[in-house]
Protein backbone atom coordinates (compact mmCIF):
# COMPACT_ATOMS: atom_id res chain seq x y z
CA UNK A 1 0.00 0.00 0.00
CA UNK A 2 1.28 3.47 -0.87
CA UNK A 3 0.52 6.83 0.68
CA UNK A 4 -1.48 9.10 -1.64
CA UNK A 5 0.26 12.29 -2.76
CA UNK A 6 -2.98 14.29 -2.67
CA UNK A 7 -6.06 14.42 -0.47
CA UNK A 8 -9.11 12.35 -1.52
CA UNK A 9 -11.16 14.10 -4.19
CA UNK A 10 -8.19 16.08 -5.53
CA UNK A 11 -8.80 14.91 -9.09
CA UNK A 12 -12.30 16.47 -9.06
CA UNK A 13 -10.84 19.92 -8.35
CA UNK A 14 -7.43 19.94 -9.95
CA UNK A 15 -8.50 22.17 -12.87
CA UNK A 16 -10.18 24.87 -10.78
CA UNK A 17 -8.91 28.43 -10.97
CA UNK A 18 -9.03 30.98 -8.18
CA UNK A 19 -9.88 34.61 -8.92
CA UNK A 20 -9.57 37.63 -6.66
CA UNK A 21 -11.46 40.84 -7.35
CA UNK A 22 -12.71 43.83 -5.38
CA UNK A 23 -16.26 44.44 -4.21
CA UNK A 24 -17.66 47.25 -6.38
CA UNK A 25 -19.39 48.72 -3.30
CA UNK A 26 -16.62 48.89 -0.65
CA UNK A 27 -13.43 47.71 -2.42
CA UNK A 28 -12.86 44.66 -0.17
CA UNK A 29 -11.09 41.79 -1.95
CA UNK A 30 -13.12 38.61 -2.50
CA UNK A 31 -11.86 35.25 -3.78
CA UNK A 32 -14.01 33.02 -5.95
CA UNK A 33 -13.25 29.70 -7.60
CA UNK A 34 -14.09 29.00 -11.24
CA UNK A 35 -16.84 26.52 -10.34
CA UNK A 36 -18.68 29.15 -8.25
CA UNK A 37 -19.43 31.81 -10.88
CA UNK A 38 -23.09 30.83 -11.08
CA UNK A 39 -23.60 31.08 -7.29
CA UNK A 40 -24.66 34.14 -5.30
CA UNK A 41 -21.82 35.83 -3.40
CA UNK A 42 -21.93 38.42 -0.65
CA UNK A 43 -19.08 40.69 0.40
CA UNK A 44 -17.65 39.67 3.78
CA UNK A 45 -17.04 43.32 4.66
CA UNK A 46 -20.16 45.28 3.66
CA UNK A 47 -22.67 42.46 3.15
CA UNK A 48 -23.68 43.62 -0.32
CA UNK A 49 -24.33 41.11 -3.11
CA UNK A 50 -21.41 40.85 -5.53
CA UNK A 51 -22.06 40.35 -9.24
CA UNK A 52 -18.77 38.89 -10.45
CA UNK A 53 -19.73 39.54 -14.07
CA UNK A 54 -19.49 43.27 -13.23
CA UNK A 55 -16.44 43.06 -10.99
CA UNK A 56 -13.07 44.09 -12.37
CA UNK A 57 -10.57 41.26 -12.18
CA UNK A 58 -7.42 42.10 -10.20
CA UNK A 59 -5.57 38.78 -10.24
CA UNK A 60 -5.77 35.03 -10.78
CA UNK A 61 -4.08 32.19 -8.99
Amino acid sequence: MTTPKHCPGFENFRHLSSFTCRCPECGQEKEIFSDEFDKTHVCDSCGKKIDFTQCSLDSTA
